[in-house]
């Protein structure tokens, strides 16, 4: 079965934004294992806002910057009423949708994000494994990684990998 895993720049602090919403605190001046990650995956989990702020990035030389071939693209939410022509549309029961996913046949999954669909999927046990490339800055304030959790989730380190800029990407499986 495929792995749902949780994939995000998180600052020392916790947060996943600034106050205002930014993220130009994420570094961006070397690959941090992006081109290995995408090897793993075939497909994406947004939330709205998610998918909205990433297709608003600008891209380093043009075009769309999370136009990567062969990735399916799902946008979970409960106010877009169509899907668009570069993603599937997911409301209503998520967890029967998510398990689906996961059944078929296919690389993992990332979970991009939203905080509240992260949330989601972790209160329904339907995440695997969680990636955060720990950026060595305080934001000291912003929005949180983890709000919503309704239960201790223990985890097991994987992996550590750690970079001259001071990043540290750290992997763990959710034991369930």
């Amino acid at each position: 079965m495929r792995k749902v895993i949780l994939g995000l720049a998180v600052s020392l602090d916790g947060f996943i934004e600034g106050p205002n919403g930014e993220y130009d605190w994420c570094f961006t001046d070397q690959d941090y294992g992006m081109t290995d990650f995408l090897k793993r995956i075939d497909a994406i989990f947004y939330g709205r806002k998610s998918y909205e702020m990433m297709m608003s990035a600008e891209a380093p030389e043009g075009g769309n910057p999370w136009d990567w071939k062969g990735i399916r693209s799902y946008v979970f939410s409960n106010t877009l009423k169509k899907e668009g022509k570069d993603f599937e549309l997911v409301s209503g029961d998520i967890v029967k949708k998510v398990k689906e996913i996961k059944s078929m046949e296919g690389k993992d999954i990332w979970l991009f994000g939203g905080a509240s669909l992260t949330a989601s999927l972790l209160n329904a046990g339907l995440v695997d494994e969680l990636g955060m490339a720990v950026h060595p800055i305080l934001l000291g304030q912003g929005k949180p990684l983890f709000s919503g959790i309704e239960k201790r989730i223990k985890t097991k380190l994987i992996d550590a990998k750690t970079y001259s800029t001071g990043l540290v990407y750290l992997s763990y499986d959710v034991i369930s």
